[in-house]
């Protein structure tokens, strides 16, 4: 398999990012974004995901942060779909649950093609960190329209906020990682009964 390597850059009159990821990396982790709290999210997908994410995001933050959030999704996103490929054995679905203290959640990703988001994700405060978590669906809705991922994230339980959005992203990176292992039985097969994805 050859090096699942992507690096994308977007630029509109609100936003200037530029993403690069190695999907077979050990975790390493460089990002400025503005948005300190989203930060912190893309580290533990990075870590936990073992994905190497080197992000740089400018955005119209005077405003408030919608736009750099969105945007990166869709740059973030775009750099997922190249990096993976033709999709040819790779194990294609991916699950984890991951607990912090009182908070539980579970995440399963399909590299379906399809673009889908079911996000059930009862946050308790409406921001943490000076983030408005309203802002972690227009992320992941950018991220699978241009990923074509479906994805179903659902925070079990919880009561503190910064805990339910950290083990939706720790969940998130590790069902990144088991859905993307070259799995040696497939063989460069297409992981699906329609020969493409």
């Amino acid at each position: 398999m050859s090096d699942r390597v992507a690096s994308v850059e977007r630029n509109t009159l609100e936003t200037q990012i530029k993403v690069s990821i190695n999907l077979d990396g050990t975790g390493k982790f460089n990002c400025v974004t503005g948005v300190p709290f989203l930060d912190h999210m893309l580290e533990q997908v990075a870590r936990h995901g073992l994905i190497d994410l080197d992000i740089h995001a400018v955005g119209d933050l005077h405003i408030d942060a919608h736009h750099t959030v969105e945007d990166l999704g869709i740059t973030l996103g775009q750099a997922f779909e190249i990096a993976v490929g033709d999709k040819k054995g790779i194990k294609r679905y991916g699950h984890a649950y991951v607990p912090l203290d009182e908070a539980l959640s579970r995440v399963v990703i399909d590299f379906s093609g399809r673009p889908g988001l079911e996000m059930h994700v009862p946050f308790t405060r409406a921001s943490v960190g000076g983030f408005d978590v309203d802002l972690f669906s227009e992320f992941f809705h950018g991220f699978i329209n241009h990923a074509k991922v479906t994805l179903h994230l659902d925070n079990l339980r919880g009561k503190n906020t910064h805990h339910q959005a950290e083990t939706v992203f720790k969940a998130f990176g590790r069902a990144l990682r088991m859905a993307l292992e070259v799995d040696e039985r497939m063989a460069g097969q297409m992981p699906s009964t329609k020969g493409c994805l």
